[in-house]
């Protein structure tokens, strides 16, 4: 067991500081001492940090510590707490560890005794959720999912019972697939698609997947996606092995049907629009 005072003890601490995603005016001025105060701030890009810390007149030694180099950089970390210097990590917006690097490097400074210790501040997965109109008392941060067409909807899968509000991360370039995979995993659900958060053009698209999916193409920038929980249960007798539209529509084919036909049927048998059916199919054919 491990038990940390984080403010009654002399050893040396990371801190875990979460940084402004977007409005410079949400750094708190707690995050701004810290930083002033450390020895070293980790940063996730070196370059980026430079600009928030130029901004508030920090100018604490920076260092890289990112995904690529965690292992490494970890073990750097490490000597120098030993060395008795405190640390500030920061990514480049929001709090480290949540989707982002850092859990490596905090865990095993846990295990060899130094604090961590959590320094508050912005997170997109909780100001999409609180923005979103869905139920906020129980929910899951998923963060993202796999970029192929086969892992997502493997994970989704796994998550279509889930009854509880669901809050995933999506970079801009996948999010039309990913919100139509959702659509053909999950059925029509309510959805917020929150973009923008905290910035000039932040906005909240609530409605249903099909609905958001009418203006995807004209959506740009940072995006978290908020999904309704399941109101189904479970039926035990149900083929986990469903086939996906495009190999639906292919078995069709091989069974003599044309492509349009084999369309037109799929998407009359799940619900959707031919439209969509068509688009998807020909996206990965």
């Amino acid at each position: 067991m491990i038990r940390q005072k984080s403010f009654d003890n002399d050893r040396p601490t990371l801190y875990v500081v979460a940084t402004p995603i977007g409005n410079l005016d949400e750094m708190t001025p707690r995050a701004v001492e810290i930083l002033e105060n450390v020895d070293v701030i980790a940063a996730e890009d070196t370059r980026n940090t430079l600009k928030l810390l130029s901004h508030f007149h920090i100018k604490t030694r920076l260092i890289s510590h990112h995904q690529h180099n965690e292992t490494q950089s970890t073990n750097g970390l490490l000597d120098l707490l030993e060395k008795g210097n405190d640390i500030a990590l920061v990514s480049d917006a929001g709090y480290p560890l949540i989707s982002d690097p850092g859990g490596v490097a905090a865990k095993k400074i846990m295990d060899a005794g130094f604090n961590v210790v959590p320094v508050s501040g912005c997170n997109a997965m909780l100001d999409a959720l609180v923005g979103s109109g869905l139920n906020t008392q129980h929910f899951m941060f998923y963060g993202f999912l796999q970029s192929s067409e086969k892992g997502r909807t493997s994970e989704l899968c796994d998550l279509k019972y889930f009854p509880y509000t669901m809050v995933f991360y999506e970079a801009p370039h996948r999010i039309e697939k990913c919100l139509r995979t959702m659509l053909e995993v999950f059925g029509d659900r309510q959805i917020c698609l929150a973009r923008e958060l905290t910035k000039k053009h932040e906005e909240f698209i609530r409605g249903t997947i099909e609905e958001v999916l009418e203006i995807v193409d004209d959506l740009k920038g940072e995006m978290v996606i908020v999904v309704e929980g399941s109101q189904d249960i479970k039926d035990d007798r149900e083929d986990a092995a469903v086939p996906l539209v495009h190999e639906q529509i292919k078995q069709y084919i091989d069974g003599g049907l044309t492509t349009n036909e084999a369309i037109k049927r799929v998407a009359k048998e799940r619900g959707l629009s031919r439209n969509d059916v068509y688009k998807e199919y020909h996206e990965l054919s």
